[in-house]
C-alpha cells in the first residue's frame, strides 16, 4: 500500500489553513512542496559546515565532501555512472543557455536547430537565440490539437541531414504529455545529431535514465521534486570536456567544475541530495527493503509513485469531464493514462483561468493559470493570451484533495 499518510507527514506545509481545511497544493508543476529532511539538510550545512571549497580546515573539508556525496545522488538520480557528468547551477533555464552558447559557438550556416511547440520556452529559447548567433537555421516539431502530442510526421521533415541539435522535453508542464524521448533520439542520432532533454516537469512523476533515453544531455530543477531553487545539467563527460563554455582564466578545466562558474550554492546542493534521498526513502518504504541502494529505491519509489499518480489523475479526469463545457487539453482516455504525467490543464467558455484559479484561491485550493513559459503551445492551441488552469498532483496529495477539487470547479462554475 502505498505510505500517503507517512508522505504527507514529512511536509509541513500541507498543514496549512485556509478557510478552516487543509490547503489543497495543486501548485507542483510551478514548484513543489519541501520536506523537513531537506530543509534540515540545508540548514545543518549552513549552520555547522558552512565554506568555501579546497583548504584543509574542516568545514573546507566537509565542503567538499558534501559536494561529492551530491553529485553521486544526482548520478543516482539520472542513472548515470559518473557522478563527474552532472553540473549544478543556478536554475534548468541558466544551466540550458550555459549549453546553448557554448554548443552555438560550434554551428553556422547550414546547420540546422529544432525544437518543438510542446515545449517549456527553457528549451525553446536558448536554443532559438543560439541558432540566430551562429547562422544556423531553426525549425519546430509541430503539435496534434487533438490530443497535445507531438506530430511525428512533422519531426520526420524537421531533423534533416543538416540538423545538429533537436531540443526536447520529456514531459509537457501544461498537458502533461510524456513524449517519446527514445524515437526522437534514435531519428536525431541517425543524422548525427546531438538531443537536450529538458526533464524539468518529467522528474517529480516517473524515473530517469539517461542510459535508456539515450539522449545527450539532460536537464532538471530540484524544486519541482521536492528540494530547492536549483539546477541540474548531467551530459556525457567525452562531450562535456571539449565544448567550449565560457569560463574564467582561473577556473579549473577538471569536470564538473568548468561548467560551475563562481562559488555555487553548497546549502541548495545539500537540500537537492535531501530530496533525491527522500524519493529514495519513499521506495524503502513501499517494498519494505531498508538495505535498497539508492538508484535501486528510487527505482521502486517511481513505480509506486506512477501508479499512485495515476489513480489520482484518472480520477481529477473522471471529475472534470462530468463538468459541462469544460475542455481538457491533452491525453484524456484511460487507456492513454500512462502517456501523461499527472498535470491536468483545462479551460471553460464561461469564466477565463485567472478568474478561476482566483476563486479557487479564496477555497483554499491553489492552482495555476497562464501559459506557464509553454508558449508556443498555447499558441498553437489559440489559448492566448488568457491560456489554461492548471492542476498538478505529486505524491503527496491525496484522492479525497482531487474529488474536493473537482467539486469545488463544478460548484464554481455552475
Amino acid at each position: 500500500m502505498f505510505p500517503i499518510e507517512k508522505i504527507r507527514s514529512c511536509f509541513p506545509s500541507l498543514e496549512r489553513i485556509v478557510g478552516g481545511r487543509e490547503a489543497v497544493f495543486f501548485d507542483g508543476p510551478g514548484g513543489s512542496q519541501v520536506p523537513y529532511s531537506v530543509t534540515g539538510a540545508m540548514s545543518d550545512y549552513l549552520l555547522s559546515h558552512n565554506a568555501n571549497t579546497g583548504m584543509s580546515f574542516a568545514t573546507s573539508l566537509e565542503t567538499d565532501v558534501l559536494i561529492s556525496e551530491a553529485l553521486q545522488a544526482c548520478a543516482d538520480f539520472v542513472g548515470c555512472d559518473d557522478p563527474t557528468e552532472i553540473v549544478f547551477g543556478q536554475n534548468m533555464t541558466s544551466l540550458n543557455f550555459q549549453l546553448a552558447g557554448a554548443l552555438g559557438r560550434t554551428w553556422g550556416p547550414g546547420d540546422e536547430v529544432v525544437v518543438t511547440r510542446l515545449d517549456h520556452d527553457g528549451n525553446v529559447g536558448p536554443w532559438s537565440l543560439a541558432a540566430e548567433w551562429s547562422g544556423a537555421r531553426l525549425r519546430k516539431i509541430d503539435v496534434r490539437r487533438e490530443d497535445c502530442t507531438l506530430d511525428m510526421e512533422s519531426a520526420k521533415r524537421a531533423i534533416t541531414e543538416n540538423t545538429v541539435l533537436v531540443a526536447v522535453g520529456a514531459a509537457s508542464n501544461l498537458s502533461g504529455t510524456i513524449n517519446d524521448v527514445k524515437k526522437i533520439v534514435e531519428m536525431a542520432h541517425s543524422v548525427g545529431a546531438e538531443v537536450v532533454v529538458d526533464a524539468v516537469h518529467y522528474a517529480p512523476h516517473s524515473l530517469i535514465d539517461v542510459s535508456e533515453m539515450g539522449c545527450d544531455f539532460l536537464l532538471c530543477s530540484p524544486y519541482k521534486f521536492f528540494g530547492p531553487h536549483q539546477g541540474l545539467l548531467w551530459g556525457k563527460k567525452e562531450r562535456m570536456q571539449d565544448i567550449p563554455v565560457a569560463k574564467l582564466r582561473v577556473a579549473t578545466e577538471q569536470m564538473p567544475f568548468r561548467w560551475m562558474t563562481g562559488t555555487q550554492s553548497h546549502e541548495g546542493m545539500a537540500g537537492t541530495k535531501a530530496a533525491i534521498d527522500h524519493i529514495a526513502w519513499v521506495g524503502r518504504e513501499v517494498c519494505g527493503d531498508a538495505d535498497l541502494s539508492r538508484r535501486d529505491a528510487l527505482i521502486e519509489a517511481y513505480a509506486a509513485i506512477e501508479e499512485y499518480e495515476q489513480n489520482l489523475c484518472l480520477r481529477m479526469l473522471e471529475g472534470l469531464g462530468k463538468i459541462e463545457g469544460l475542455k481538457v487539453w491533452g491525453i484524456t482516455e484511460p487507456s492513454r493514462i500512462s502517456e501523461r504525467s499527472p498535470t491536468v490543464s483545462f479551460t471553460h467558455p464561461s469564466m477565463g483561468a485567472k478568474e478561476m484559479g482566483g476563486r479557487l484561491a479564496e477555497r483554499g485550493i491553489f492552482v495555476w493559470a497562464g501559459n506557464f513559459y509553454a508558449l508556443e503551445l498555447t499558441e498553437a492551441l489559440g489559448l492566448e493570451p488568457e491560456g489554461v488552469l492548471r492542476a498538478g498532483v505529486l505524491h503527496y496529495n491525496s484522492m479525497e484533495e482531487v474529488d474536493f477539487f473537482t467539486e469545488t470547479v463544478a460548484e464554481i462554475l455552475s
